[in-house]
């Protein structure tokens, strides 16, 4: 039986190296390096992935008729300002800031107002139970029965739930880094978690053209946590 093979993986800048020490070679910061398996992390061996034949794409003429990118308008200006006049259908979005700055309240809003304008919200917390967001729903007078609750960390459960029904026009998660997908084998907030769960969410938002907004943490530099990978693979940051 083969064995599986390690790499450290700095959890500031995604770097990798083959063996532990106390700085980071890429980012200079200290303590950042964590172990994880290779078999599905970054890095990882062509052959250590299941591989299947790929299907041809239908090309399209690059002279076709633009159409201009349909917006779900929150009704908040300074968030629909932001955002270019509301969530992008189909896009990503990373909302960062410092804990305790309002992240969860201004998105709990968002989903309201959304949701009195007759657009359906999901709201996934992989950080407080259900009756934790139904008060602070409460609180801000924002419950609205269009607004979807659910206290999950599997990218899989969620998925699946988006799936099994009609696409919702917006989908928060809260936060990227508690989320965490039987791709990676790594602990949940890892650079691979992260990156992998990011990846699959936003596969999803593209798929069935619901806005996801993902909330990141951030660190005491004031830069949202985690690789920076993710916030050049989302829409907006």
């Amino acid at each position: 039986m083969a064995k599986t093979r390690s790499q450290f993986i700095c959890q500031n800048c995604g770097a990798v190296a083959t063996r532990w020490a106390g700085r980071c070679d890429s980012c200079g910061e200290w303590n950042t390096l964590v172990e994880e398996s290779a078999a599905s992390g970054i890095g990882a061996a062509p052959a250590a992935r299941s591989l299947k034949k790929g299907t041809p794409i239908q090309l399209v003429p690059l002279s076709g008729e633009i159409e201009e990118a349909p917006r779900v308008a929150t009704g908040i200006s300074e968030l629909d300002r932001v955002t270019g006049g509301g969530f992008v259908r189909g896009s990503a979005v990373l909302l960062g800031g410092d804990p305790g700055i309002g992240k969860s309240t201004l998105l709990m809003q968002a989903a309201a107002a959304l949701a009195k304008a007759g657009h359906p919200v999901i709201y996934v917390s992989g950080e407080e139970a259900v009756a934790q967001i139904r008060l602070r729903a409460r609180r801000l007078d924002a419950v609205e029965p269009q607004v979807g609750l659910a206290a999950e960390t599997s990218v899989e459960n969620i998925i699946a739930t988006l799936e099994s029904g009609p696409p919702p026009a917006l989908v928060i998660v809260d936060s990227i880094q508690t989320m965490w997908t039987d791709v990676a084998e790594s602990a949940p907030g890892t650079v691979t978690q992260v990156r992998a769960s990011a990846q699959a969410l936003i596969r999803y938002a593209k798929k069935s053209g619901a806005s996801v907004v993902l909330v990141g943490h951030v660190t005491k530099e004031g830069q949202i946590a985690g690789p920076r990978v993710v916030e050049h693979m989302v829409d907006a940051v």
